[in-house]
């Protein structure tokens, strides 16, 4: 426990899910009874944890807490046209038990649900049936699974490295990020949570390009598997790469110790298409 002597400082810097956010210790006790309100009071407290930078940590999404932070800044729900992902605010805003949040996200409810996969939609009409605007009657089977056409690059870097003596490592192939390119909202009903837009965080504008989405996770078969059930087949692929020459050893090196890997590094490209 703090003693009540160990104050907060009055600029506050955290790390939420891995994204690092600075704002006020008013603005994070404007609720009391919140979560945040209530970790950030004043008095005899437990720490909150810290990450190695000396942040506190919250273990969150960290995009979406920018939405919960700018309604505690201004007790208003001020989200982007055609915001997406109102559900999933809506969970957190129920975790940093911020009632008055949940209940304008509840109210305001205004993004429909797609019927196969349970994702908010972007667009009201995205599985309707062409045709009339007043046309009520309910879509087919058949036209509900029509879906938009169009390409999603994926691209990643990677390492074969090999042992001493040609042995395959055992973890030989190396991805270090996998990239996803293409259109904002096409890629986020294909990879949904996987997704992470921390390099790219303007939600606004779910029609625009982007190239600088990448995963969560270093598995490329997950990529492929997804964009095959979203109906994408592969178009093309390139690749390149650079060799570095094993380092000799022998009985002239030191003790006769392996000094370093042989390694390709290289960088591939796959283009995948909607029809």
């Amino acid at each position: 426990m703090s003693g009540p002597g160990e104050a907060f400082p009055g600029v506050v810097e955290l790390n939420v899910g891995g994204t690092s956010y600075s704002t006020s210790l008013e603005t994070l006790r404007r609720h009391p009874d919140s979560v945040l309100g209530r970790m950030f009071a004043a008095g005899p407290r437990s720490e909150p944890p810290r990450d190695g930078k000396g942040r506190y940590f919250v273990d969150r999404d960290g995009q979406l807490f920018r939405y919960v932070l700018d309604y505690l800044r201004t007790d208003r729900l001020l989200l982007p046209a055609g915001f997406p992902e109102k559900e999933r605010l809506r969970r957190e805003a129920e975790h940093f038990q911020l009632k008055e949040m949940v209940a304008a996200l509840s109210q305001n409810a205004t993004v429909p649900q797609c019927p196969q996969c349970g994702r908010a939609t972007l667009a009201p009409l995205q599985h309707k049936p062409a045709g009339e605007a007043g046309d009520s009657a309910p879509p087919s089977p058949a036209k509900q699974d029509v879906k938009k056409p169009g390409f999603i690059t994926i691209g990643y870097c990677g390492t074969f490295a090999f042992g001493p003596n040609g042995v395959t490592d055992v973890k030989f192939r190396k991805l270090a990020r996998i990239f996803v390119c293409g259109k904002v909202n096409m890629a986020r009903e294909v990879f949904g949570d996987t997704l992470n837009e921390s390099r790219d965080p303007d939600r606004g504008m779910p029609d625009r390009y982007t190239s600088r989405f990448y995963l969560k996770h270093t598995y490329l078969e997950q990529a492929f598997d997804m964009l095959a059930e979203a109906g994408f087949a592969l178009a093309s692929a390139a690749a390149n790469g650079t060799g570095y020459s094993n380092v000799q050893t022998g009985p002239g090196s030191t003790g006769g110790v392996h000094e370093a890997e042989r390694a390709w590094s290289h960088y591939n490209e796959f283009v995948f298409q909607r029809e």
